[in-house]
């Protein structure tokens, strides 16, 4: 008995010295600094990503986002974390072949009486072929930090046939 205990309390007595040392994983990484990038780093960017100056017609490409509403909402899940929630949706697309997925926000991302909206979209063309729905389903994630979900109760996802939501 009395060495059980003595075996606890030292497991205890380490466990509590861990918490802020670095044999805690949770301290591996420390704060971070801002640095300047060399032109060695600077020419390793994706050249065919233009990084500067208008692109055709004045307009820089990329700058507009082209996608729309998902055919429905499958599923919906807000996972905690540390540091705020992650809003993980799968959906189905209208057609094979979707990309760029996304949770568009709705109303600046700001909850309306506790509502926190999003729109599941993505880029689809409607000339690919509609196919079998495993190759339509889709899967995104979008991280919400503490401060953004103050005041949230309900998250909620629309697409073009239905909305999903989860509460608090």
């Amino acid at each position: 008995m009395r060495n059980s205990v003595t075996i606890l309390l030292l497991v205890a007595a380490l466990g509590l010295s861990a918490c802020s040392s670095r044999l805690n994983p949770l301290n591996w990484f420390g704060g971070s600094e801002e640095v300047a990038l060399t032109e060695e780093e600077k020419a390793k960017l994706n050249p065919l990503l233009p990084q500067e100056g208008p692109g055709i017609l004045g307009k820089r490409p990329g700058s507009s986002y082209l996608g729309t509403p998902v055919a429905r909402v499958d599923e919906l899940r807000v996972e905690r974390v540390p540091g705020g929630a992650i809003i993980r949706a799968t959906g189905l697309a209208t057609v094979q072949g979707a990309y760029a997925i996304k949770l568009d926000p709705r109303n600046e991302g700001k909850p309306i009486k506790g509502v926190l909206s999003y729109d599941l979209k993505a880029v689809q063309n409607p000339r690919y072929a509609v196919g079998a729905e495993s190759a339509r389903r889709l899967l995104v994630a979008h991280k919400l930090t503490d401060q953004q979900l103050e005041g949230v109760r309900v998250v909620k996802v629309y697409s073009k046939s239905n909305a999903r939501q989860a509460r608090r």
